[in-house]
């Protein structure tokens, strides 16, 4: 039988690098922690890991069953830690998943008003998870998920909470600075700016350039906002952001702002988590807080 202390095992030894090291993070001595993983392979019939000079390899079996231990062990940990809050009269946690780079600056303006309407929830906000957020929901690696493209999937329901547009950026001496409204022709010769997303779930392209058959001259990923909007004021390329972030950055940069084409793209940002939490009262209140909360 596979117990929950070979998958922690697994997990120690591919974090640290050697059975002396995990046994030491697991406060084992190595020859208990060797003969709990010998046993294991000989229940299975398969080694987990084999010697490549002074490093482990992890086999085939040892690779799923490490892919298991990452895929279980945090909802163990998440599920003590609940429990234990609740013995100690705390109401939970709640870790929100960011698969936008600029929702950032929005979800700050949700998380101080939440923190102080729930003192007993602590709040993490989970970063990594930027564009592998249905992963992270479906293995309890986070409880909310931030996006402004819903996956849908049984099991999962994404809310609404906040509209807006997407526009052009554009530095004070751009030539097309006085225009509202900019074509995609107009774009050719630029240099666009952009993080480090792929192209089709980009919207500057998958709803303006491509559906006009046109692609920039240039296409430069930059993954922070502060400097890529520097490089926009500085006239080095062009960006498509959301219009409440730049006005936002532009009462410190100066920067212009263009509607990206005559109807221009209006987004959401969704808030999608588990149907079986939906209920949950501190998450319940963190999706209307989202709701009621508008960029000023």
């Amino acid at each position: 039988m596979i117990d929950r202390h070979h998958l922690e095992t697994l997990r120690a030894v591919e974090r640290y690098g050697s059975l002396t090291a995990a046994a030491e993070q697991l406060h084992l001595t190595q020859s208990a922690l060797s003969h709990a993983m010998r046993k294991l392979e000989q229940r299975i019939g398969a080694p987990l890991w084999e010697r490549d000079g002074r490093q482990l390899r992890f086999t085939p079996a040892g690779q799923y069953l490490l892919g298991l231990a990452n895929r279980i062990l945090p909802q163990f940990e998440h599920a003590e830690m609940l429990v234990s809050q609740m013995a100690l009269g705390q109401r939970g946690s709640l870790r929100v998943g960011m698969e936008c780079h600029p929702c950032y600056q929005w979800l700050l303006k949700v998380v101080g008003p939440y923190l102080e309407q729930w003192p007993d929830v602590d709040v993490d906000v989970k970063q990594e998870f930027q564009f592998g957020g249905m992963g992270a929901l479906f293995s309890h690696d986070i409880d909310l998920l931030v996006t402004p493209d819903p996956l849908q999937k049984p099991g999962v329901h994404f809310e609404s909470v906040f509209d807006y547009e997407q526009v052009l950026v554009v530095g004070p001496e751009h030539p097309l600075a006085g225009e509202a409204v900019v074509a995609p022709e107009q774009l050719r010769g630029e240099t666009l700016i952009t993080y480090p997303v792929a192209v089709e779930r980009l919207d500057i392209f998958t709803r303006f350039f491509l559906p006009a058959g046109v692609t920039p001259a240039r296409h430069k990923v930059i993954e922070t906002t502060d400097i890529m909007l520097q490089m926009v004021s500085a006239g080095r390329g062009v960006a498509a952001l959301p219009a409440w972030l730049v006005a936002e950055y532009g009462r410190t940069i100066e920067l212009r702002a263009l509607r990206l084409g005559e109807a221009g793209i209006d987004k959401q940002i969704f808030l999608g988590f588990r149907e079986r939490d939906a209920g949950i009262d501190y998450l319940d209140a963190f999706v209307q807080l989202a709701r009621e909360i508008r960029w000023n």
